[in-house]
């Protein structure tokens, strides 16, 4: 059994309107989002042999502002493969997870990540940005193949943590 969380980095500004994608920060609105989310990983206890980030600037700024206040000690790693990824892309990331990482996060992009969240468990959903995402897998290592047979046991959207 593995477990795969995905979270979609936090909204990002369109302010300067000249940054190229790639380099958008995050927006005030996307910090709050953080929090949020960081508070909700922290209270629930959620544990993470390894996270692997998009190296989008909105991406690391969301997995480094995360990780701070959760107060994370998972291992980061930075894959700029993750930025633009289609599902099967994502497929091929997964699969070279080292087999001894049982609780993994992936850090990344729409569409991608809502093509993956369906190709994995059959489900369609709609991921807004700062959602985070449980999956559980049938698998005994990363490199088993998984698709259409995960679970997905939830979504958490930060607007879901408002009132928490």
């Amino acid at each position: 059994m593995r477990t795969l969380y995905l979270l979609r980095h936090a909204k990002s500004s369109w302010k300067d309107e000249a940054l190229p994608d790639f380099e958008r920060p995050l927006a005030g609105r996307g910090r709050e989002a953080c929090d949020a989310i960081a508070r909700h990983i922290q209270s629930e206890k959620f544990e993470f042999d390894l996270t692997i980030s998009s190296t989008a600037v909105r991406a690391r700024e969301t997995i480094e502002l995360i990780r701070q206040r959760a107060k994370l000690r998972t291992e980061l790693r930075f894959d700029e493969r993750i930025y633009e990824a289609s599902a099967s892309r994502l497929f091929e990331i997964a699969s070279q997870i080292e087999s001894d990482r049982k609780s993994v996060l992936m850090v990344g992009h729409n569409p991608g990540f809502e093509e993956f969240v369906e190709a994995v468990t059959g489900e369609t959903k709609r991921l807004p940005t700062g959602a985070l995402v449980k999956i559980k897998l049938k698998i005994t290592k990363w490199s088993d193949p998984f698709e259409r047979d995960g679970t997905l046991e939830w979504i958490v959207r930060p607007k879901d943590l408002e009132h928490s």
